[in-house]
């Protein structure tokens, strides 16, 4: 079949990297369809991220020849989305069909006189495209079951008595370490889990985080199957997903809810935990809060006792510089940072996110709120921007607006502290030798032990009480 390109130019868009790393993202929703004129930078698509939802921009003008993928599909990152005529006019009136789009797609890249190189848009850098529109890979041989990769199909055929050398020679001879990447290596080599014992669901084959995490928590599709042959009693028979009369709800793994339980259980086995709790009685807080509400300087501007926490937390950091660290595990070095990424652990209808405030300990009492305010409101509308949750040195979670005292909150990866403010409760306390009806608070510290010593911790966390029991006390301490 011939298909005439005098003015056509066939340019797939791939999914681009979002931010930080992630491997794969969910088309929420296309704004466009095919056949649809696009501008260059008009938004196509909401793009589901592990952190957030993020309108994806398109890198071309031109007519949409296909979409590639449904919307509520999981794509990995580098795979082709969407397909663009990026010369064709307005008034072309439909997208070719499929097989028009596939010769087109073929000969435009016969006929690219040099590889492509990656192109700039509003998220990031898509995948370069090879000549092909796809890269080539070496054969991989076999795999560490002994089974046959598709490469050795075009081999050609053997009797079975002749292939069983050559399998087992195969096997010896051309087995790889498994494809993965360094961070994914580095954390089942944390974990104590080989890689060869498992087998990758990524691009490829390629072992992701989530086969990782999916092996240490026993789930049998990550590990590596065992091919028997003629044996078929030997395979579990399936069984039915509930008994007659059993209640249960499935809901599919990904998104912020994938995200959340990778990091924590990164945190958890990577960073030794340490927790301390201190109780303090924050009536002078209450009530400076209650002379700042009426005060005109604050007036429109909502203040909270979350906010006067994150004054304090910033305060304390700067007398205990440790807290504002991490673990450099490749360069075998402590990073201290200058700047307070202040992260604030916010619950919304998609999961938990903690997107931080830059350089919190530059702003105000009142910058800090309005901050505070904008942060909150923009991550539970889902809109929070990928920068916004990157970079956080250190995080605040307020357990206390679920009336919730104290607990041991796990460290947000890369972070060296974690403070948790619990419910502000009216109890009977000690007060000036007698016995009075005080507004007392519960803080639990969690951090790394790598990087903070107990005493570090301890006068961290004493600071930030002294400041709640008394604000005045800050006159001390800057």
């Amino acid at each position: 079949m011939t298909t005439s390109r005098t003015n056509t130019r066939i340019r797939e868009f791939r999914l681009p990297d979002l931010g930080e790393g992630l491997t794969e993202s969910e088309i929420v929703q296309w704004h466009v369809a095919e056949g649809d004129t696009v501008e260059l930078n008009q938004i196509i698509a909401d793009v589901e991220t592990a952190k957030a939802v993020v309108e994806l921009p398109s890198p071309y003008a031109g007519v949409v020849v296909r979409l590639h993928e449904a919307a509520g599909t999981v794509v990995d990152v580098g795979a082709p989305i969407v397909s663009f005529d990026v010369e064709a006019g307005p008034d072309l009136p439909t997208a070719p069909s499929a097989p028009d789009q596939a010769v087109s797609e073929e000969e435009a890249a016969r006929d690219e006189p040099a590889p492509a190189k990656r192109e700039p848009n509003l998220v990031g850098y898509g995948a370069a495209v090879e000549k092909g529109g796809r890269p080539q890979r070496r054969s991989r041989g076999l795999s560490a079951a002994g089974t046959p990769q598709p490469a050795a199909a075009a081999l050609p055929a053997a009797s079975p008595a002749a292939a069983a050398p050559s399998v087992a020679a195969g096997t010896a001879q051309h087995r790889e370490r498994p494809r993965s990447t360094p961070p994914v290596r580095k954390l089942a080599r944390d974990l104590g889990i080989p890689l060869d014992s498992l087998t990758g669901t990524g691009p490829g084959a390629l072992i992701t985080r989530a086969d990782v995490l999916a092996a240490l928590a026993g789930a049998p599709s990550s590990v590596a199957p065992t091919v028997v042959q003629d044996r078929p009693e030997a395979l579990p028979s399936p069984t039915p997903p509930t008994q007659p009369g059993a209640r249960e709800t499935r809901t599919p793994i990904r998104g912020v809810r994938k995200h959340t339980a990778a990091a924590m259980v990164a945190s958890a086995f990577t960073a030794p935990h340490a927790t301390e709790f201190l109780t303090i009685d924050v009536t002078p807080t209450m009530e400076l809060l209650a002379e700042l509400k009426a005060s005109r300087a604050f007036e429109g501007t909502r203040i909270t006792p979350l906010t006067v926490v994150a004054k304090a937390v910033c305060i304390a950091i700067a007398r205990n510089p440790s807290l504002n660290s991490s673990w450099d595990e490749p360069a075998q070095e402590i990073v201290q940072y200058a700047d307070v990424n202040l992260g604030i652990a916010a619950a919304t209808p998609r999961g938990l996110l903690v997107p931080n405030i830059k350089a919190a300990q530059a702003l105000t009492l009142k910058g800090l709120a309005q901050a505070l305010g904008s942060l909150t409101e923009t991550a539970r509308a889902g809109r929070t921007a990928p920068a916004d949750l990157a970079g956080g040195t250190v995080s605040i979670t307020n357990i206390g607006v679920f009336g919730i005292d104290a607990g041991t909150p796990i460290l947000n990866p890369g972070e060296a502290a974690i403070l948790a403010m619990g419910a502000v409760r009216s109890m009977p306390w000690e007060y000036r030798g007698e016995i009075a009806l005080r507004s007392v608070m519960t803080l639990s510290l969690s951090f790394d032990h790598r990087l903070v010593d107990g005493e570090q911790g301890s006068r961290f966390l004493a600071d930030v009480g002294t400041i709640l029991r008394n604000p005045a006390m800050v006159l001390t301490m800057v």
